[in-house]
Formats: structure tokens, sequence, C-alpha cells
């Protein structure tokens, strides 16, 4: 299993709308993802390591999928329309990774 991760840094003065992130958006990639999207999770940033210091990323979202070729599969077709919802929740630069699953 491999998850793609989508980090959204805590930059002072960007915007972040959770709520739309959690009902829209998350609703988008189900849509679009279909079968293969095996699982979605979304975390959002309470602090840092050190006691009130704020957290790294505002939000995070993780997607599950069986493979690396099974989310190209599926993302590739809706790469335009699923990129194209994100200024309609935040006006930040996300960062993706792509993991292995060893646990």
């Amino acid at each position: 299993m491999i998850k793609v991760s989508v980090f959204y840094p805590n930059e002072e003065g960007k915007k972040f709308n959770m709520a739309y992130y959690l009902s829209k958006h998350g609703a988008i990639l189900k849509e679009k993802l279909g079968d293969a999207l095996k699982g979605l999770a979304v975390e959002q940033g309470l602090g840092g390591a050190k006691p009130g210091s704020p957290p790294t990323y505002i939000a995070m979202g993780h997607m599950y999928f069986d493979s690396v070729e099974a989310f190209q599969t599926a993302f590739g077709p809706h790469a335009a329309s699923i990129m194209g919802d994100i200024p309609n929740f935040t006006d930040i630069q996300p960062t993706t990774q792509i993991s292995e699953v060893k646990l």
C-alpha cells in the first residue's frame, strides 16, 4: 500500500478553509479517484514540538492506494480538476510526498 500525502505549510498571512477542504475537496477526491482510493485522512495541525509553538503544517491530507500505478492511473485523468480546486480553500503552495506504508 502507498500513501500520497499533501502538506500545507503553516505560513503567516496565508488562508486555509478547513470546512471547505473536508466537505467539498474531499468529496471531489472520492468522486474522481473512485475505487482506487482505499482511504482518506485529514489532519489539522495544532502545534509544534515545543509547547506553545505553531504547527509546521496547518493541514495534511493523506490518500491511500494499492500501488503508485493505481494512484497515477486514477489521478492522471482528473489532475487538472483536482488541482484546480485548491484555490477554493487555500493560497498555500502544497508539497506532496508518496510513501510506502510499512506498518
